[in-house]
């Protein structure tokens, strides 16, 4: 049993970000019928067809509610982290893998480690990519949770992280 979402729903799909379910229909590949969800992400308008049965396991999910923004914040603002000293790459390698799992905790984990890291030394060009890819995402998904504007979400993070 796959998870429903409807037309005009918001979801979040890994390592892309925040996108409006366009069409739910069926289409006969290779002999076989099959339902796709049409997902138009917001930030590109990159269309993406995801079987209806494979949602699940693409890791396809609803914004995250009000109870979990606070969780989000709790994570963003904790600050008695030890921070990795691995070689930058091995960092970059562990917060792709944490960015590919779409959860938004692990997302907000990586955001607040690199702002940590960016204020003790100078960001490699990957670490400041990666950044600018974990607050994107998570602007964009605390945004729509929220009912708030981007802006306003950018304001809160540059608070919490004083910059």
């Amino acid at each position: 049993m796959s998870t429903s979402f409807k037309v005009g729903q918001k979801v979040v799909y890994p390592a892309h970000g925040v996108g409006v379910i366009e069409t739910v229909q069926s289409r006969t590949i290779s002999g076989a019928e099959a339902t796709f969800y049409t997902l138009r992400i917001i930030d590109t308008d990159m269309k993406i067809m995801i079987p209806t049965q494979k949602a699940k396991s693409v890791g396809l999910r609803s914004v995250i509610g009000k109870e979990m923004v606070g969780k989000v914040y709790k994570v963003l603002r904790e600050k008695r982290v030890k921070l990795d000293q691995a070689t930058w790459n091995r960092r970059y390698r562990e917060y792709t893998e944490k960015i590919k799992t779409g959860s938004v905790l692990e997302i907000a984990a990586v955001l607040r480690d690199l702002f940590m890291l960016k204020g003790d030394k100078e960001l490699s060009f990957g670490e400041r990519k990666m950044l600018d890819t974990a607050r994107n995402l998570l602007v964009k998904e605390l945004a729509i949770a929220k009912a708030n504007t981007e802006e306003t979400i950018m304001d809160e993070l540059r608070t919490i992280f004083g910059h």
